[in-house]
């Protein structure tokens, strides 16, 4: 566990002292903040909610669920987690120090999470806007924002596989980003397919698990799905890891 805190530490540090992720989070609050205006605005303001920024393509009038900018920007923090460790011989090092993978691989993760949330804690901002100026209702705000923090260490978990793959850290973005995509376009195309292999597929999506958040209903299986889906990633990078260290 030490080593995990270590690690974690030093990964957080990492972000901190790089504009990158500065960068990152700038950008990230600029057009989330931009969709949750225009979601008022559109709604002239009868909806005191944060749906533009849960759900962005809402403001456009196409309801797809789970937020497409912290998937997005997921894969730009992860990108370099174990990518650039590997370009620049360090990963090497870690691994013949006396660490295990899962300990990296987990400190990387929480290292990760740790600019997750504090991106989540910036954005108290709208709901605080909605209580000053409207009445708005809290239960589905703060569960959406469970969803969010669910979904986006998923994310994280794809991102750190896919970083644990290659050392070149755009391959690493584009996979991650693929895998994504394709997990939450899964939940689109159910909607055109048999009643049973919709099933399927809509469990598989993670737009899909999203939804309940949204409306204010937390659903043990959506938080199992999440779950389940971020153990098995970082699972399959602590055996790429190990993969690593015998090749």
């Amino acid at each position: 566990m030490r080593n995990i805190i270590l690690i974690a530490s030093k990964e957080l540090r990492s972000y901190l002292t790089s504009p990158m992720a500065y960068i990152v989070v700038c950008i990230f609050l600029l057009l989330s903040g931009l969709f949750f205006v225009l979601y008022l605005t559109n709604t002239s303001f009868n909806d005191t909610s944060i749906q533009g920024f849960i759900d962005p393509l809402s403001v456009f009038g196409v309801q797809a669920g789970g937020n497409i900018l912290l998937l997005l920007f997921a894969v730009v923090l992860t990108m370099r987690t174990l990518a650039e460790e590997k370009k620049l011989g360090t990963l090497e090092l870690l691994l013949t120090s006396p660490v295990r993978d899962s300990d990296v691989v987990l400190g990387k993760f929480l290292g990760s999470m740790g600019i997750l949330t504090i991106m989540l804690i910036l954005t108290f901002l709208y709901p605080l806007l909605l209580v000053i100026l409207g009445d708005p209702d809290m239960g589905p705000i703060w569960t959406s924002y469970l969803g969010l923090f669910l979904l986006g260490t998923t994310a994280l978990s794809v991102g750190i596989f896919a970083s644990s793959l290659t050392a070149n850290q755009i391959v690493a973005a584009v996979v991650s980003g693929a895998i994504l995509f394709a997990l939450w376009v899964i939940g689109i195309v159910a909607g055109n397919v048999p009643e049973g292999l919709q099933e399927v597929l809509n469990y598989m999506s993670i737009s899909y698990h999203s939804v309940g958040f949204e409306t204010g209903v937390i659903d043990t299986r959506d938080v199992i799905y999440y779950l389940s889906l971020t153990v098995l990633f970082l699972y399959f990078s602590i055996r790429s890891l190990e993969a690593s260290r015998w090749s």
